[in-house]
C-alpha cells in the first residue's frame, strides 16, 4: 500500500474564540445513596425508613434576586418559616456549597441551593406494580394510586422509578414516557433504553397516541349527545359531553389549575357508562352519634362532631373520558366545570376549598384568593378529603368560612401564650398548640417524654382528678372516680388515634433526631382518587394497551369476582361527526411563539462571570 502525506495544520478559523463561561456553582452530596433501598411493608403502606438526603437545586426564574429565606417560606410549605430560618442561620441550607448564614443573601441566576435534612418520606400505597406487556425496549405497566412517578417533592424512595429500580437491580434505569399524576392509577410506560422512551415521548408531544380514562363522579352525569357514539341513553349509558374550557394554573406550589378564559386550550369528551343511585339511607345509631361507648354501660360519648355527608349520596356515575389535548389536571377541572367531579377528589370535590356549588360553571378569578388561602390548610389542620354539607339548605361560602374558622381555632388564656411564645395577634390553631406543647416537653423531658395530646374536639365526661368530697353523698368513692376518669381517658386516646389515622395531618409529635414535626399516615383519599388511565393506544393502529377496570368502578355492593368490561369509543363515527375536530396546527404554533420568546428572554439576561467578547 502506498504511503501518503496528510497536513495537519490547525485550521484556526474554526477555534471558539469565546470567552470561556465560569465553571458550574459547588454544591452539597448527600453523605450515602442506601442500596437496598430502606422500605418496609406496614398496614397496607410501603415505608421508608428516615435518612439524611441533599437537595440540590439551581436558581428558577421567579427565584432570582429574592432572598433565600424569602424563596423558602413562600416555595416550599412542609416545614415552618422559623425551621427555615434556623436551617439557614446553622449551614444546613448553603448556597453554592458554602453556608450565606446570613437569611437576607439574594439569590441569583446560576446559583445552587442545596438543603441537607433528615427526610421523612410518606408512605405510600403497597399495592405491586402490575405488567401489562414487556419488551427489550419497553415495559407497559398498571401504576398504582397514590404513587407519584418521579422523585420530587417530600418523594424519593416511594416514587415508580425507584421503586422499580429496587425490584430489578441497582444499574435498572427506568425512564417514564408518559407521566400520570400521583393520585391517578393506569397506564404508563416505562423505557429500558433512551431511544425507545424518546421515541414513545415523541409520540406522545406529537399527539399520535390516544388516551382514554375512566373516572368515578358525583351525581348522575348527563345523557349528552345521544345521536353519535352515545347510544340510546337508557338512564345508565349516556351520549358525548363536551368540555372546550380553556385550563390555567393558578398555584404551582399548591398544585391548583382552574377554567379560566385566559388559559391554555383544552378539550375533552366524556360520555356516562354506568350510573348508580345511591342506596336508602340506613338508620344507625352508633354511626349517627360518631361515638364509642365506654364498655359496661350504654352511655354514648359524643367524641367529636357527626362526620359531614360523603360525596356520593346522589350516587355516582362512571364516565369514559376521552382528552384531546393534555393540560395538567385537565379532567379533574372539565369535571368540575360541569358539576360532577370526582367523588373523592381532595382538591376540586372539597367544598371546605370550593364552597357548596363547588365552583360548577365558575371561571371567574373572584375567589381565588380565598380558594388558595383554604387549600393551603389542606393537610395542616385539617384533612385534604372531600367533603359535602349536610341539611336541604347548605351554607353560603361566607357562611362556612365562618363555620370553618370556629372550628379551627380556639380560646387559649393570655399565659398560656405567653408561656409558649405565640405572638396575640396570630391565630393559632388546636393542630399548631398541640405541636407548640409536644416541644415544649420534648425539650423539659428529652425524646422519651410520654405525651398524646387529646383531640380538640373531645368532650371529656369524667374528671381525670379524684373528686372533691361531696357532703351530701357519703358513699362517694374516689377510687371509682379515679377509676372512670382512667376509662375515660383510654377512650380520649382511642379517638385520637382514630382521628390522626384517617388523614395525613400534623400529630403534635417531633422527630427525635431532627426535631421536625410529624405527620400521621395518610387516608385512603390521600392514596388516589377515582380516576384511571384505561387505555393508550397508537393512531396508526399498530397497538393497543388497555388495563382492567379499577375495583371502584364496581356497582354498590357488587361483591362478584367479575368488573365490568373496558369500554372503547368509536373513533371513525367520532371524526364523522365532528367530535374529534382540534386545530392541533394553531396550536403547534403558538407553543413554538411562546418558545421562541423565552428563548430570546434568556439570552438578552446577563451571565455572571462571562466577559466582553
Amino acid at each position: 500500500m502506498a504511503l501518503t502525506t496528510v497536513d495537519h495544520t490547525l485550521d484556526t478559523t474554526t477555534i471558539d474564540r469565546r470567552p470561556h463561561l465560569p465553571p458550574p456553582p459547588a454544591v452539597a452530596i448527600t453523605p450515602c445513596d442506601p442500596w437496598p433501598r430502606p422500605y418496609y411493608l406496614e398496614s397496607g403502606l410501603r415505608r421508608v425508613a428516615p435518612y439524611h438526603y441533599t437537595y440540590n437545586t439551581y436558581c428558577k426564574a421567579r427565584w432570582r434576586n429574592r432572598t433565600i429565606l424569602d424563596i423558602f417560606s413562600s416555595e416550599f410549605r412542609d416545614r415552618s418559616l422559623e425551621y427555615y430560618r434556623e436551617a439557614i442561620e446553622d449551614g444546613r441550607i448553603v448556597l453554592n456549597g458554602k453556608p450565606c448564614r446570613d437569611v437576607q443573601t439574594l439569590v441569583k441566576n446560576g446559583d445552587v441551593i442545596s438543603h441537607t435534612l433528615h427526610r421523612h418520606e410518606p408512605p405510600v400505597s403497597a399495592q405491586p406494580i402490575k405488567v401489562i406487556h414487556e419488551s427489550d425496549e419497553m415495559i407497559v405497566i398498571d401504576k398504582p394510586a397514590g404513587i407519584p412517578v418521579h422523585p420530587a417533592g417530600r418523594y424519593k424512595y416511594n416514587s415508580i422509578v425507584e421503586i422499580m429500580r429496587a425490584e430489578r437491580h441497582y444499574a435498572f434505569n427506568p425512564l417514564p414516557c408518559n407521566r400520570l399524576d400521583r393520585l391517578t392509577s393506569g397506564v404508563m410506560f416505562i423505557g429500558k433504553t433512551s431511544k425507545e422512551a424518546e421515541k414513545i415521548s415523541e409520540k406522545l408531544r406529537g399527539r399520535t397516541v390516544r388516551k382514554e380514562y375512566i373516572a368515578r363522579v358525583k351525581g348522575r352525569f348527563p345523557d349528552g349527545d345521544l345521536k353519535g357514539e352515545g347510544g340510546e341513553g337508557n338512564g345508565t349509558r349516556g351520549g358525548i359531553v363536551v368540555c372546550e374550557e380553556p385550563i390555567l394554573q393558578i398555584s404551582p406550589i399548591l398544585g391548583l389549575n382552574r377554567a379560566r378564559a385566559s388559559g391554555k386550550s383544552a378539550k375533552t369528551l366524556f360520555r356516562r357508562v354506568a350510573y348508580y343511585p345511591a342506596e336508602p339511607a340506613e338508620a344507625n345509631t352508633e354511626s349517627e352519634n360518631n361515638g364509642a361507648q365506654v364498655e359496661g354501660d350504654s352511655t354514648k360519648l359524643p367524641v367529636a362532631a357527626k362526620p359531614l355527608p360523603n360525596a356520593e349520596d346522589e350516587g355516582y356515575s362512571i364516565v369514559h373520558c376521552l382528552p384531546l389535548t393534555g393540560r395538567t389536571h385537565q379532567i379533574r377541572v372539565h369535571l368540575q366545570f360541569l358539576g360532577h367531579p370526582i367523588s373523592n377528589d381532595p382538591i376540586y370535590s372539597n367544598r371546605r376549598v370550593f364552597g357548596p356549588t363547588l365552583a360548577k360553571g365558575d371561571a371567574s378569578d373572584e375567589h381565588d384568593a380565598e380558594i388558595k388561602d383554604r387549600l393551603g390548610k389542606m393537610g395542616k389542620s385539617e384533612l385534604a378529603e372531600a367533603y359535602s354539607y349536610s341539611g336541604a339548605n347548605p351554607p353560603t361560602t361566607e357562611k362556612a368560612n365562618s363555620v370553618n374558622r370556629t372550628a379551627n381555632s380556639i380560646s387559649i388564656p393570655i399565659e398560656e401564650l405567653e408561656r409558649l411564645n405565640i405572638d396575640q395577634t396570630h391565630q393559632t390553631t388546636p393542630t399548631q398548640l398541640e405541636l407548640l406543647r409536644a416541644q415544649e416537653l420534648h425539650r423539659k423531658y428529652g425524646p422519651t417524654a410520654d405525651y398524646k395530646p387529646l383531640h380538640h374536639g373531645t368532650l371529656h365526661a369524667g374528671s381525670l382528678n379524684p373528686a372533691a368530697p361531696d357532703p351530701a353523698n357519703p358513699t362517694q368513692s374516689k377510687e371509682e372516680d379515679q377509676t372512670y376518669a382512667a376509662m375515660v381517658q383510654i377512650h380520649d386516646e382511642m379517638v385520637q388515634d382514630y382521628n390522626l389515622r384517617k388523614g395525613e395531618k400534623l400529630t403534635g409529635k417531633i422527630c427525635d433526631i431532627c426535631q421536625t414535626p410529624l405527620y400521621s399516615d395518610p387516608g385512603p383519599q390521600e392514596l388516589g382518587i377515582y380516576l384511571h388511565a384505561l387505555a393508550y393506544a397508537d393512531l396508526d393502529g399498530k397497538w393497543r394497551h388497555t388495563s382492567p377496570m379499577p375495583e371502584w368502578t364496581r356497582a354498590p355492593g357488587d361483591a362478584s369476582g367479575e368488573l365490568m368490561e373496558p369500554p372503547s369509543w368509536d373513533f371513525e363515527a367520532l371524526k364523522k361527526d365532528g367530535w374529534m375536530n382540534m386545530d392541533v396546527e394553531a396550536e403547534r404554533a403558538e407553543e413554538e411563539k411562546k418558545n421562541q420568546k423565552g428563548l430570546e428572554r434568556n439570552k438578552e439576561l446577563p451571565v455572571e462571570g462571562q466577559g466582553e467578547s
